[in-house]
């Protein structure tokens, strides 16, 4: 996480230590750089697969008819779009025609025009909406939302234990959190060969696709960095979420943490 150098806290960028303000300009940085190339980079990096680890996550968030979603770190809106598709399916089965809405919520202005830009938005006007803002410090009331989602971005917070407790701020009581995330491989031999794979291939998938290397070699280090399964979901509990478990999927190549705001 993060520790104490004199007077500045330090925290991991990649494999470096910087401060947190730091961090926070150089993450911006980072994703301003691959922003128009993202969604194309995350097909190639894991064969399309991240669709189908994002797939299971809503199912398991279950949206509902007119529920109201916060997608932090949500740069182009896969999650948000995915919610209000399955809540508007939820409400034609049961004949529930209130209308869910969804708030995409990112620091990073160029993720957000990412996915403004996409055609697909026209069907959910005026039931999704684009924040550019921190997840250490949402812009909103307690007890605001039925659902938060976090999809491969609370790495990159500069404080995730703060972001776990706006979070649960903002989360009605019985909300669900969602956090799905790179996360550590269950099997040795497995975490060694996905490492290989890491290093080798995705700096120079960056630098043929998005024309950055060096935005993709973060990326890899940051998933290094992240705690394995286990301390974060005891990070979650400490943050005030009840029953959160864990899924784990190819392996452990990337998590799904879930949990109840109590």
């Amino acid at each position: 996480m993060a520790e104490m150098d004199g007077k500045e806290r330090k925290v991991s960028f990649g494999f470096e230590e910087v401060t947190e303000a730091e961090k926070v300009a150089r993450v911006k940085g980072v994703f301003r750089s691959v922003a128009s190339r993202y969604d194309l980079m995350n097909d190639l990096m894991s064969a399309g697969v991240h669709r189908l680890w994002k797939h299971d996550a809503m199912n398991k968030v279950n949206p509902q008819p007119g529920e109201r979603h916060l997608d932090v770190a949500g740069g182009t809106g896969e999650l948000a779009r995915a919610f209000l598709g399955l809540a508007d399916k939820a409400g034609a089965r049961r004949g529930d025609a209130r209308p869910a809405t969804a708030i995409v919520c990112d620091i990073n202005d160029a993720m957000l025009d990412a996915g403004k830009a996409r055609a697909d938005n026209a069907k959910w006007e005026g039931r999704l909406d684009w924040v550019c803002a921190d997840g250490q410090k949402l812009p909103y009331p307690d007890k605001s939302f039925d659902v938060v989602t976090v999809s491969f971005g609370i790495r990159n917070f500069a404080d995730r234990v703060a972001g776990l407790g706006e979070f649960r701020r903002v989360l009605k009581t019985g909300g669900r959190l969602a956090v799905l995330e790179f996360s550590q491989l269950t099997a040795p031999l497995l975490q060694e060969a996905y490492d290989t794979y890491s290093y080798a291939v995705i700096p120079r998938l960056g630098e043929l696709i998005a024309g950055d290397r060096s935005s993709y070699q973060y990326l890899v280090e940051s998933i290094r960095q992240f705690p394995e399964q286990s301390v974060f979901k005891a990070e979650i509990e400490g943050a005030g979420f009840k029953q959160v478990s864990v899924t784990n999927y190819s392996g452990g190549i990337a998590a799904l943490h879930f949990g109840w705001a109590a």
